[in-house]
């Protein structure tokens, strides 16, 4: 292999690969987890959307004897909704029920983050970014999760 090939090869392998954090939305809310997370399953079920579960990571540390601070996942959803982005790539399944983490973070702010669904179902064959079911559900996220904060 030509000396050139190989650097370019080496700098490809030591390219920084872009952070699955840079595709998640946080927004900060000043109650406290269980409280925040208590208004967006309040805001989530006012619209008709069924809450599937409540994962609470925190008690889920604790019980092994770790830390993780207080985090609280909620995972919820509408067949409505989500049937269509299913319809066109059976493997949309892995990234619905949509999800919504409640967390404190090491500096004591709460934040409830999830991964756009620009970004969760875009990724799949048959599904365009710019699909209708893609905007009404980052509505539905961005509407659930500014009145969590609130």
């Amino acid at each position: 292999m030509p000396v050139r090939t190989s650097l370019a090869a080496l700098a490809l392998a030591l390219a920084p690969l872009p952070s699955l954090a840079q595709d998640i939305a946080r927004v900060s809310a000043d109650k406290s987890v269980a409280a925040t997370a208590d208004a967006f399953v309040a805001a989530v079920e006012a619209a008709g959307v069924t809450v599937f579960a409540r994962v609470d990571h925190g008690a889920g540390a604790r019980s092994v004897g770790s830390d993780v601070g207080a985090s609280q996942l909620v995972v919820f959803g509408s067949p409505k909704v989500g049937t269509p982005a299913i319809e066109a790539d059976r493997l949309a399944g892995l990234a619905l029920p949509l999800k919504v983490l409640v967390y404190e973070d090491r500096d004591g702010r709460v934040w409830l983050a999830y991964e756009p669904p620009a970004s969760a179902l875009g990724r799949f064959d048959g599904i365009d970014p710019d699909a209708p079911v893609i905007g009404a559900m980052a509505a539905a996220l961005e509407r659930f999760t500014k009145a969590a904060a609130e």
